[in-house]
């Protein structure tokens, strides 16, 4: 394995260097300006190196880098990190802006480098399951898809709920559905902080008539991170948080039945068959997408989750944003372009195309949201 820096070593960083180590990687660079963090760190894994300042890092013999950092220092640490030509895996979200989101991709392009956002769940093998079903039509055209994630706390000082929960349903959409929305709301409030949202629901519209629903909460008393999809022949309920079992398809729908050409004479027929419980392997979602993003800094090819697939998700945050600053107004979206063939470089054409998202909703209130 090549030598790997993870900048940023809180909660979620420390976890990278465990998987790293488990990995088997030998040569792990950590930063954080914390040197506690740092300390706890040696001890657990010695023989690691350690630096205070970013500027250590990019100066060193690392060729790959992993920004676990507060999110609103993705795009600057991201933008040096591509511009000493190290290979990025930032955490989601991508950025805290379209703008700045674009900047990235388009230099990730221009130096050929790999960049790769942390949408950890597109690594789930019970999410792949889930895929294939929907991809295979066995499920048959999808009515609609409702995600939960919630739990009490992580209360985040830099982001509301919305930018810390909702990246991972909306990397889920998207990679299921394999299109982007048609419009978005978002709704919420802020129980605690007035200043920070902390319960928001999202609503997604996306063409053929599929609907999506979002809720995301630092307030439930439970931990939930669940999906049920339903579809026209089957559905399909994926539980994140089960040990085991954590996709159960159930062979259940409701049939139409026309007595006559009118429209309205109709009765319904419930239909219960088979409920199918689908092994998944218990490989760990995080060291899953670590192995990808060495295998694409090795083979120097396009992640599953690159900077397009941030892009969109950015987007849509802005766009969810924006309608919770406005009560919950409906904004229509505008598909982004799909990310280009598995060659790095190859993006810069799709990039020229892309369009600074514009919103029109009318009768703006005073927002409690927080954009962060």
């Amino acid at each position: 394995m090549a030598k790997i820096g993870v900048v940023g070593c809180g909660y979620w960083g420390a976890k990278h260097v465990r998987s790293l180590h488990d990995l088997g990687g030998d040569e792990i660079v950590v930063c954080d300006p914390d040197l506690r963090r740092l300390a706890n760190l040696q001890r657990k894994y010695p023989g690691i190196a350690a630096y205070e300042r970013i500027d250590e890092v990019l100066e060193s013999d690392v060729k790959a880098v992993i920004i676990a950092t507060p999110m609103a220092s993705h795009f600057d640490l991201a933008r040096r990190c591509l511009l000493a030509d190290k290979d990025v895996l930032v955490e989601k979200p991508l950025t805290t802006s379209f703008e700045h989101a674009v900047q990235l991709v388009q230099l990730a392009e221009e130096r050929r480098a790999v960049l790769m956002v942390g949408h950890t769940f597109l690594y789930n093998p019970a999410v792949e399951s889930v895929l294939d079903l929907i991809a295979s039509g066995e499920l048959g055209e999808i009515y609609y898809i409702n995600l939960s994630r919630l739990n009490l706390g992580l209360f985040q000082q830099d982001s509301n709920v919305l930018w810390d929960l909702a990246p991972h349903d909306l990397s889920i959409l998207l990679y299921l559905l394999g299109r982007f929305p048609l419009q978005i709301s978002a709704t919420g409030a802020a129980h605690l902080n007035p200043r920070v949202c902390d319960n928001a629901y999202l609503d997604l519209i996306f063409s053929h008539g599929t609907h999506a629903h979002v809720h995301v909460s630092w307030l439930e008393p439970r931990k939930v991170r669940r999906a049920t999809v339903v579809g026209t022949r089957k559905m399909v309920v994926y539980d994140d948080v089960a040990a085991t079992d954590k996709v159960w398809v159930y062979d259940k729908g409701i049939n139409l039945h026309y007595q006559t050409d009118e429209f309205e004479d109709f009765h319904l027929s419930y239909r219960y068959g088979n409920t199918t419980i689908l092994h998944t392997p218990p490989d760990e979602p995080l060291q899953l997408e670590q192995k990808h993003f060495i295998g694409c800094t090795k083979e120097r090819r396009r992640p599953k989750s690159d900077g397009f697939a941030g892009l969109h998700v950015v987007a849509l945050l802005e766009a969810a944003q924006r309608s919770l600053d406005y009560g919950g107004q409906p904004l229509e979206v505008e598909p982004l372009v799909d990310s280009p063939d598995p060659n790095l470089g190859s993006g810069l054409e799709r990039i020229a195309q892309i369009k600074t998202p514009r919103w029109s909703p009318a009768n703006a209130k005073t927002s409690t949201s927080m954009v962060p």
